[in-house]
């Protein structure tokens, strides 16, 4: 836990000292995009990068396993693809969605095995690593403040139905991977700039998602998936959008 928070506290503080002060540098210039925030509809590209992680809930057959001692959720580093289009709703609000979103992720388990079997492979630190490549439909409602010069701050509150299409589920069945469902639904909150430039917008965005739903396939077989009872998604992402 002690690195996740090291690692929301960096991005934070990239995010939050760097950009305004790349908005200032714009309040210098003449205003650009002055009907940009007039059109009902905007379309934009989306690149972000993400930490991610599983939340994990034991169940009562880990008390009983006394072969693992420790189960924990590594943060791992993915990338996410996205287009966007934005619904204009009044002056300070917009509707927003990506029709095609692409979220690429690696996440990863680690168990501290008491009595590891070394002839399998196993040791007394084990990792298990869960490939997803999720197509997501987000929809989220965007507050947004008054235009200063270049530069417009907003907030974000929405849902999202995420699809894992390398969700293992499906596979055959072995004590060596954790099997996971392949839909999961998610709420999340955002806080970002938008940054005038002559003929685009720039916006960066740094994003939380809570994973509301449990993605763990039950299958009291599997060594590795019997001795967990729930595991629900978390993510940090910041984004940048060219619109």
């Amino acid at each position: 836990m002690q690195h996740l928070l090291r690692n929301k506290i960096i991005f934070l503080t990239i995010f939050f000292f760097t950009f305004p002060f790349l908005g200032q540098a714009q309040l210098r210039n003449e205003l650009n995009q002055l009907q940009h925030d007039e059109d009902p509809l905007h379309f934009g590209i989306n690149l972000g990068v993400n930490r991610s992680h599983y939340n994990i809930l034991h169940s009562r057959q880990f008390l009983k396993f006394d072969s693992v001692n420790v189960i924990e959720s590594i943060n791992s580093t993915g990338i996410n693809l996205a287009g966007l289009v934005s619904i204009r709703l009044g002056n300070y609000f917009d509707l927003r969605t990506y029709p095609i979103d692409l979220i690429f992720t690696e996440k990863a388990f680690q168990y501290t095995l008491k009595t590891p079997d070394k002839p399998r492979g196993e040791d007394t630190l084990t990792t298990k690593k869960v490939q997803g490549i999720t197509l997501a439909f987000p929809v989220q409602l965007k507050f947004t403040s008054d235009r200063i010069a270049n530069l417009k701050v907003f907030m974000m509150a929405g849902a999202r139905v995420d699809y894992d299409l390398a969700a293992n589920a499906g596979k055959k069945t072995n004590d060596d991977i954790i099997t996971l469902q392949r839909l999961d639904y998610a709420a999340e909150a955002s806080l970002g700039f938008h940054i005038y430039f002559p003929v685009f917008v720039l916006t960066p965005e740094l994003k939380i998602s809570y994973g509301l739903r449990n993605v763990l396939a039950p299958n009291n077989a599997l060594k590795y998936s019997n001795t967990i009872d729930k595991i629900a998604s978390r993510s940090l992402t910041f984004s940048l959008t060219v619109e």
